[in-house]
């Protein structure tokens, strides 16, 4: 078994040895029972010119239906209940973007540190990964830690996990994603708090130190006129206003209503007629193919810290 170090490896593993021992368990119980029947009812102990008509059980067929679908609802329940602990991560979480590539990982901080295939955080405090790919889909799997999510181009996903183990934990692409797929291979370090507080200021990033996010996405909302359209408060100008807009909800023309969170904000960069707030006009221009990954990366962080 490989270790279970993060504070949701134990709750998985349970799930997947009883599903585990339950199918190998009623494998068992068919192959037995075919095996049975075919040496109980074989054609040599009985007239081989005339095969004896068998009635249905109607409650028989009934109580196994009935029993399976029982069976299959409680594993469904039950992944459910752990699945939906993946959904959201704690308030308190660390956050880093990760940022894909072929053939190697990229972390960066939230002071503007990056690392490439090497992700170091703090013993038992939750962290939120916010990832995308700048070419195919990959897939960010920990084993140890038993989380895994696909990375994929053009959108944001987010992966969380709490380690709960000292030293190193592989990171390994679970997409096939290239030639060099079996190489894109990385290292979570976990250490303890005040060891990471350490890190923070001692080790350079590789390559050094860039810029703060935040700071690096202010200056983009200026350089690409961004403020032109949109106040930095509640004031609505050409479009809305961006102060405390993250994470709540928005109505859309048409009036759904749609959740601001980092893919919203990339598709409003990239496809700005995709989805148009109520009351504006459909005047943002594109962004596509004007900024990196990692521009994007920073105008999301400067927006989300607008409160």
């Amino acid at each position: 078994m490989l270790p279970q170090a993060s504070t949701l490896a134990k709750n998985f593993d349970i799930l997947f040895n009883n599903i585990f021992w339950f199918s190998l368990i009623s494998f068992a119980l068919v192959i037995g029972a075919m095996i049975y029947f075919a040496i109980r009812y074989h054609r040599t102990r009985r007239d081989p010119f005339k095969t004896p008509y068998i009635t249905g059980h109607h409650l028989m067929e009934i109580s196994v239906s009935v029993g399976l679908l029982i069976v299959v609802m409680v594993i469904f329940v039950w992944g459910w209940v752990d699945y939906k602990k993946l959904l959201k991560a704690p308030s308190d979480s660390l956050e880093i973007q990760v940022l894909a590539k072929q053939w190697f990982w990229e972390f960066q901080y939230p002071e503007g540190r990056k690392l490439t295939n090497e992700l170091v955080v703090p013993l038992n405090q939750p962290v939120k990964l916010i990832m995308t790919s700048s070419d195919v889909i990959h897939s960010f799997f920990v084993p140890n830690f038993r989380v895994k999510q696909d990375v994929v181009p053009g959108q944001y996903t987010t992966l969380w996990f709490t380690a709960t183990q000292l030293g190193e934990h592989s990171i390994l692409c679970a997409e096939f994603c290239g030639t060099g797929h079996s190489k894109m291979l990385g290292m979570v370090k976990v250490v303890n708090a005040e060891e990471f507080q350490q890190w923070k200021k001692t080790t350079p990033s590789i390559p050094a130190v860039s810029k703060n996010p935040q700071e690096w996405g202010k200056e983009l909302f200026s350089q690409k006129m961004c403020n032109t359209c949109h106040a930095i408060t509640t004031q609505k100008l050409v479009g809305p206003g961006l102060f405390g807009i993250f994470g709540k909800e928005v109505e859309l023309e048409g009036g759904k209503k749609v959740a601001r969170d980092e893919n919203y904000i990339r598709e409003s960069l990239m496809q700005p007629q995709a989805k148009v707030v109520k009351g504006f006009p459909p005047a943002m221009p594109t962004f596509q193919g004007t900024l990196t990954d990692e521009e994007v990366n920073a105008l999301i962080v400067y927006i989300k810290n607008l409160k």
